[in-house]
């Protein structure tokens, strides 16, 4: 499908990647992996030629559709709605679809045997593109990505970076294209659409290639791993779990051959040593001295799981009750956030607060933060000192400063040395720390923050998103800062992994109020699974035939007229239609659930996104043949009181 072979690509005069070679095949779902910085999507920009590379080839069919998906696109505007920018991907069907009406405007007034046919050809065409279904394809892929029916009618130029990222997404996945590109594709996206796009993704029929940082979404979606480290790609034959495994025993094997080939060196190198002085065996010397140097050198082998090494130090711990939350309202317009609400955050929890986007997690961190007006009591305890953190404070830094400054500016109750361990851990090393603020990335940025409020003398931590543009060991990273800080925090963050390992507690809003679980977000997650499912709103499923037909015919009555009587008859016939099909239906739904309560249905994700899919459409035909029906009884009972 594609082929890199002996890649080349040059920055300056540093090699992002050194002859190189991959080989993408059909079917592949592979995870590109590495530390910020070794180019991963940069690769991804070569791979579709927005880069040349330096030497090397990449070959591909000409014909070969590639979706690519980059936070570039967050850049992309348009004053139309979601829905009919998500529909641009539909190129022909919606040029067919225009040269349709055109033709029909046409067909008034010319009605020769040349325009008919044109019509007829058109109409074909776009029956075979599907073209009409592609608005329901793009209502399903938006719902999915958690957009409502409203919001898929406002236009994109009104969504935050985040949401347009998305609909930028579903855009990509209509076009269905042989092979996806991901670049970091679960950025800005809330628990439920992340699931949602690995059930998705795991029925896509083409190649996927994913530049991700979330090892849970990793695990779930990609059936081989790419790692991108010291110029080379290394490929492995599974998810990112089964790489771990597999690179830690090749680890091991290169250690062994690294020692061996140490000792031998040194063999070598003292029987040089010896006989290079004597004349009877200089040549022989020579000669091991030769095959020395022409000897391929084992490396050894890099530690890439730097461990944590310093203490946190508050200087008083905080009572037992660290925040009291009473009657808390909040409220914007349109949307009604808390209701009365109340909880507790006790010494010693370690809060994962989830849920979907638009629910209000941000909003209860900067009320428990006390920079977020509400009705209610919302009270520390007992010598709680707090920090929070948030993505907008990597606005805050100097830029100016160098990374050692700015934590010597912001902690000169600890040593340099202390300050530099503290960095070490964060994977600034050696001269890293003189680097200046303003040439950081934005991932490098988060770490220098995040050190930052880690040396605070505070003795509980709001996290709003600390893992965003965090790289798989930066994480690791902060989960082991978290594990062996002694105080409280509650923190907001759509990776799973992080979550499972930091949390004791998760909490929720629902119903306006806030909810709590007292566990694991693994135990959480096998909980919220057994519970009954919430009855699905304002999901655009595909109407039915027979439903059609029903609307058609409830559509088509005729208005009152004298006969009062015949007209009862045909509503009363009509309902009896209605209430055949309600019958039909209400057997459907029943079928659906009884599948979906299969063991064999509900661990298997394929299997169970489509009985999921089944489920939708037949509870929408029951609820519509209901609706009909209500509408019906309502009018004959009109009739007969006249």
């Amino acid at each position: 499908m594609i082929s890199i072979n002996d890649l080349t690509f040059l920055i300056g005069s540093r090699a992002l990647y050194d002859e190189a070679n991959w080989h993408i095949k059909p079917g592949d779902r592979v995870g590109l992996i590495g530390a910020n910085g070794t180019g991963k999507s940069t690769l991804l920009k070569i791979i579709v030629g927005e880069y040349a590379p330096s030497s090397g080839t990449i070959s591909m069919s000409k014909d070969l559709k590639i979706g690519y998906l980059n936070q570039d696109l967050l850049s992309y505007d348009s004053h139309h709605s979601i829905l009919h920018v998500a529909m641009e991907a539909f190129e022909r069907q919606n040029q067919l679809h225009d040269e349709i009406e055109e033709l029909l405007k046409k067909i008034e007034t010319d009605y020769s045997e040349e325009v008919l046919n044109k019509l007829s050809d058109k109409q074909q065409e776009f029956e075979a593109l599907d073209g009409y279904n592609i608005e329901y394809r793009a209502n399903e892929i938006l719902a999915g990505l958690g957009f409502s029916t409203q919001d898929q009618l406002r236009p994109l130029n009104t969504f935050s970076g985040g949401w347009r990222m998305r609909v930028m997404l579903a855009k990509i996945l209509l076009q269905t294209p042989d092979i996806l590109l991901l670049d970091e594709p679960t950025n800005h996206m809330d628990l439920p659409s992340i699931k949602w796009l690995e059930t998705y993704l795991l029925t896509f029929e083409g190649a996927i290639v994913i530049v991700s940082h979330d090892r849970y979404f990793l695990d779930k979606v990609v059936n081989k791993t790419v790692e991108s480290r010291k110029g080379k790609l290394t490929s492995y034959a599974g998810n990112y779990s089964f790489y771990l495994e597999e690179k830690a025993l090749r680890g091991e094997i290169q250690k062994g051959e690294f020692k061996n080939q140490q000792a031998k060196i040194k063999q070598e190198e003292r029987l040089i040593e010896r006989f290079r002085a004597k004349a009877s065996k200089a040549k022989m010397a020579q000669s091991r001295m030769k095959a020395l140097d022409k000897m391929e050198r084992v490396e050894d082998v890099d530690d890439d799981n730097p461990t944590v090494n310093f203490q946190f130090k508050f200087s008083k711990p905080s009572g037992r009750h660290v925040v009291t939350i009473e009657g808390a309202t909040k409220s914007y317009p349109n949307v009604d956030i808390l209701e009365n609400a109340e909880g507790i955050i006790e010494k010693g929890d370690k809060i994962a607060l989830i849920g979907a986007n638009g629910k209000g997690k941000s909003t209860l961190l900067r009320i428990i933060a006390e920079a977020e007006g509400f009705t209610g009591r919302c009270e520390t305890g007992h010598n709680v000192t707090t920090t929070f953190f948030a993505q907008h404070q990597l606005e805050s830094l100097h830029l100016g400063n160098s990374i050692l400054e700015e934590l010597q500016a912001f902690a000169p109750k600890h040593t340099d040395t202390e300050l530099r361990g503290i960095l070490g851990c964060f994977l600034f090393t050696g001269d890293d720390v003189f680097k200046k603020i303003r040439v950081l990335s934005g991932g490098e940025k988060s770490r220098v923050a995040l050190a930052k409020s880690l040396t605070t003398d505070s003795n509980f931590l709001i996290l709003d998103e600390p893992t965003n543009h965090l790289d798989i060991q930066s994480v690791n990273i902060l989960i082991q800062a978290l594990q062996q800080y002694e105080g409280t925090f509650i923190a907001v963050s759509h990776d799973r992994y992080f979550l499972d390992n930091v949390a004791n507690k998760i909490w929720f809003i629902e119903d306006k109020d806030i909810k709590e679980y007292p566990g694991t977000y693994a135990e959480y997650e096998e909980w919220n699974s057994k519970r009954p499912p919430a009855k699905p709103t304002d999901i655009p499923v595909r109407p039915d035939k027979e439903v059609k037909e029903v609307k058609k015919a409830i559509e088509q009555k005729q208005p009152a007229a004298p006969n009062t009587v015949q007209q009862l008859k045909k509503l009363n016939d009509q309902l009896k239609k209605i209430e055949v099909e309600v019958a039909s239906f209400e057997s459907d739904v029943k079928a659906v659930e009884a599948e979906l309560a299969d063991e064999a249905v509900y661990s298997d994700a394929g299997k169970l996104a489509e009985a999921n899919k089944r489920y939708l459409a037949a509870k929408h035909k029951l609820d519509t043949a209901q609706n009909t029906w209500e509408d019906l009884a309502s009018d004959i009972m009109e009739l007969e009181s006249k």
